[in-house]
């Protein structure tokens, strides 16, 4: 035998035995991981980290929660390019193998050999799916032997386009962008269909470093990336040499595109993340659920803008009180001036910028704006900057810049057309050189304040402002201040006088009155708001003129305790009520949203309102999860209502209560999960129609010859409402109404005190309420109560509240049937007498 002979025994021996032992070693392998791993089946199972989205009735986007920015696409929804540019950049070979490239695991084997450190790691797409839905991201052999065997099963089970769309649906790609279409939006705003090529190369190479590739992060790198892998592309025929140069010579165009919301309603999404996070749990943020809202995007967005323009009026009526900090401008540049402003942050429209110079002669400032960047400022956008003092004082109106502004000041400014920049807030400044935008003096304001618009029968939340910027407080004024309601609570006392016998015509004494308690060393001597008395005053009048002196002697007649109980009955909180005559001018307190809610019942004639802010949830597949439930007014057969579980925030203010804390809805004791459509919510009578109907028309005189007379700019017959303001202008209201809806509006400090002497409900509240209604009511018919049976429109003598004799003057006034003043007889017509005085002495004194 020759020697070549036994040589080459010797090798086909030797690699006999080092096939015979990879053999012996790969099953022994498989047989001891093939027990843990998981079936490819559960791909189908997987539920992809989707966050949660908060939509308005109308599908306008509010919010989005979740670390992770993901919108799952089908493989028909990209582009075919974009799929070459991923096979191009990632495993061009995907359609060709069987999950494993062996060519690429010996390309790795040999880095492996030469470097000592796996580089390339030889994966293919396949394997990447199974390394990103089932194993971790540890560079081991095991993992690598699990990712190949993971590979092999996923191939046999699901085919190539499956297993490609799974792989865009999942990887990361740089700036919280899980998936190909998140990274679409997040880098260059568009969806997957309206990139060009050079962006389609892009986001291919970003799979195999987000962070070293990121175009934001380190453009030159990501350039190469996508240049090389355009020339991939070319040299496998996926594109032609035309497509080839255009896209290499594109320039880069990522940009850092946040979610973009189309509603401003942060308040409002704030209530419905915790709603769905306390049914949920942490879930809430991963498993795609939609939430829709109650809330219409057109009255939510007007809703922020006029408590927005309501606390800033107010806040510019009391003067400035100068900048809020300074920035040494000598010695930095553009940038720099940029970002030093990045301390001060952007609050609602209103922006950080800083005093250049100023030009007494030409009545002009120049100031670096943040994100705007140079801007100039004229003096008639100054003019209301008086120097502060107190609440109540102001120094003398600017004459020129110098008087309100010195070089290094930083102040606040808004853009003269009143809208949000665009401009990416990265800190880069534009050159100082040209001035590029007018803008006017402003500050954030001290004040603060709350609006809730219902939908009066159902209860449902049409718009809400808690405060005037969410970013500057979390705060939600609307649902967790108790506040003291003052004159806006008026409306319950009278509805219960209406119900206990007294009529629009009663007359009740504006006198003075004297209160002594045990334990005050002080006399209680309340006051109406002119200071002034007007005796004997007709329960309309006095409430449209909101007459205190009226309201302390109606309620000593009805009752402290009935008046505590009836409250009750109108399901108003008393927790927080005083067990005194004080009662009668609001002394209580009440949120904004219990308030809202009270006004609801009597908007909508007199029925149970439960304020409810979720419509309908859906799970990530597009299921109803949820649906609120139908509101069903009932006047007596409620015997069908069903039980239902008052499902809130929990405790907001921890205070041991959750009373004071908003409900967002009602559901049945069952999950939420399996709460597909709740049985409908029966809502009971709680007010007499008829006094309620009687009471509408004496609101409505608040604002035809009232203290809500600025409302009569909406031009509306079908409004009513009450102004509110509480002792020293602490707390100032407006809760006003039509048939279809109430909506409230508050303003004050977060800290009670003094909003200022010439400050009430009809200053600072009612401009607010009528900047909402303007828009809330455009365009919609009249809407009124209907007339209840059993009243009767009767002439009564205006001084007397009897009936009117003929030929004297008279006004109408409303009644029931049975409390319809007496005709006259004959014997009185002629005479003096005012008929029979009903013990006219307890009504008078």
């Amino acid at each position: 035998m020759s020697y070549l002979m036994r040589t080459s025994r010797l090798f086909i021996w030797f690699f006999l035995t080092g096939l015979s032992v990879t053999l012996v070693l790969g099953s022994g392998f498989y047989l001891y991981l093939r027990p843990g791993l998981p079936a490819a089946e559960q791909l189908f199972d997987i539920k992809l980290q989707t966050p949660l989205r908060i939509f308005s009735q109308d599908g306008k986007l509010i919010a989005e929660f979740g670390e992770k920015r993901r919108t799952p696409v089908t493989i028909e929804q990209v582009p075919e390019r974009q799929l070459q540019a991923f096979l191009a950049a990632e495993d061009s070979r995907f359609y060709e193998h069987f999950g494993v490239d062996i060519k690429g695991l010996a390309r790795a084997a040999l880095e492996l050999a030469s470097t000592g450190h796996i580089q390339s790691g030889g994966s293919t797409i396949t394997m990447q799916v199974a390394k990103n839905y089932f194993l971790s991201r540890d560079r081991t052999f095991i993992r690598k032997f699990n990712e190949i065997l993971l590979a092999l099963q996923i191939e046999r089970e699901l085919d190539k386009n499956t297993i490609l769309e799974l792989y865009l649906n999942k990887i990361y790609l740089g700036n919280r962008a899980y998936g190909i279409a998140a990274a679409s939006q997040v880098y260059y705003n568009k969806p997957v269909s309206d990139l060009t090529l050079a962006q389609m190369a892009m986001l291919a190479g970003l799979p195999k470093a987000p962070s070293a590739f990121n175009p934001l992060a380190n453009p030159s790198r990501a350039l190469a990336r996508r240049n090389w892998i355009l020339g991939r592309m070319k040299e496998l025929e996926m594109i032609s040499q035309d497509d080839y140069e255009q896209a290499v010579n594109a320039e880069l165009t990522a940009t850092y595109n946040a979610t973009e919301t189309e509603v401003d309603a942060d308040y409002v999404a704030e209530m419905a993340r915790a709603e769905m996070v306390r049914r949920f749990g942490d879930n809430a943020y991963t498993d795609g659920y939609s939430v829709t809202l109650t809330v219409d995007s057109v009255k939510q967005q007007t809703a922020t803008e006029a408590l927005r323009h309501g606390l800033e009026a107010y806040d510019r009526r009391h003067g400035f009180r100068g900048a809020v900090g300074t920035i040494d401008i000598e010695s930095l540049d553009a940038n720099e001036l940029a970002t030093a402003l990045r301390s001060y942050p952007r609050t609602g429209l209103l922006i950080p910028a800083v005093v250049l110079k100023t030009d007494d002669k030409n009545g002009t400032a120049t100031l670096h704006a943040r994100v705007l960047g140079p801007v100039t400022m004229t003096l008639d956008t100054m003019t209301w900057a008086q120097r502060y003092r107190t609440e109540n004082l102001t120094g003398p109106t600017p004459k020129k810049p110098s008087d309100v502004l010195s070089p290094g000041d930083v102040v606040y400014v808004k853009a003269l057309n009143n809208a949000a920049p665009q401009a990416a807030d990265d800190g880069r400044a534009q050159p100082l050189t040209d001035v590029v935008q007018n803008v006017a003096l402003y500050q954030v304001p001290r004040v603060e304040g709350a609006l809730i618009a219902l939908t009066a029968e159902t209860g449902a939340i049409e718009a809400l402002g808690g405060g005037y910027s969410f970013g500057q407080s979390k705060y939600n004024r609307a649902i967790q201040a108790k506040r003291q309601p003052g004159s806006t609570f008026k409306p319950f006392l009278y509805l219960n006088a209406l119900e206990s016998g007294f009529t629009p015509a009663t007359l009740i004494n504006d006198s003075p009155i004297v209160l002594e308690e045990k334990g005050q060393e002080i006399a209680w001597r309340p006051q109406n708001s002119s200071g002034q008395f007007y005796g004997p005053t007709r329960l309309r009048e006095a409430l449209y003129r909101s007459r205190n002196l009226v309201s302390i002697r109606l309620l000593r007649d009805l009752g402290i305790q009935p008046m505590l109980d009836y409250l009750k009955q109108l399901k108003v909180p008393t927790a927080d009520m005083p067990s005194n005559l004080s009662l009668a001018l609001g002394s209580g307190l009440l949120s904004p949203m219990e308030l809202a809610r009270g006004m609801a019942v009597i908007a909508n004639g007199g029925y149970d309102v439960e304020p409810f802010l979720i419509r309908r949830i859906e799970d990530a597949q597009g299921t109803a999860v949820f649906n609120a439930p139908d509101v069903i007014l009932c006047d007596s057969d409620c015997g069908n209502a069903v039980e239902i579980e008052k499902t809130g925030l929990q405790d907001t203010d921890n205070n041991g209560d959750t009373n004071d804390d908003f409900i967002v809805t009602e559901l049945s004791d069952e999950p939420l999960e399996s709460v597909v459509q709740a049985q409908a919510r029966r809502m009971p009578r709680l007010a007499d129609e008829r006094s309620v109907y009687m009471l509408h028309s004496m609101m409505r005189d608040v604002i035809k010859l009232g203290t809500g007379r600025r409302a009569n700019a909406l031009n509306r017959d079908d409004l009513a409402g009450k102004t509110g303001t509480t002792n020293e202008q602490i707390d100032t209201w407006f809760a006003g109404f039509n048939y279809q809806q109430a909506v409230i509006a508050w303003v004050g400090f977060d800290q009670p005190a003094p909003l200022g002497r010439n400050e009430f409900g009809a200053s600072t509240a009612l401009p607010i309420w009528i900047d909402y209604m303007k828009v809330a009511l455009d365009q919609t018919p009249s809407a009124q109560m209907p007339r209840p049976n059993g009243i009767v429109n009767v002439r009564i003598n205006a001084d007397t509240g009897k009936r009117a004799r003929p030929g004297e003057e008279g006004v109408f006034e409303l009644f029931r049937e049975e409390d319809e003043p007496e005709v006259i007889s004959a014997e009185d017509r002629g005479g003096l007498g005012t008929g029979d005085t009903d013990d006219i002495s307890r009504q008078l004194f």
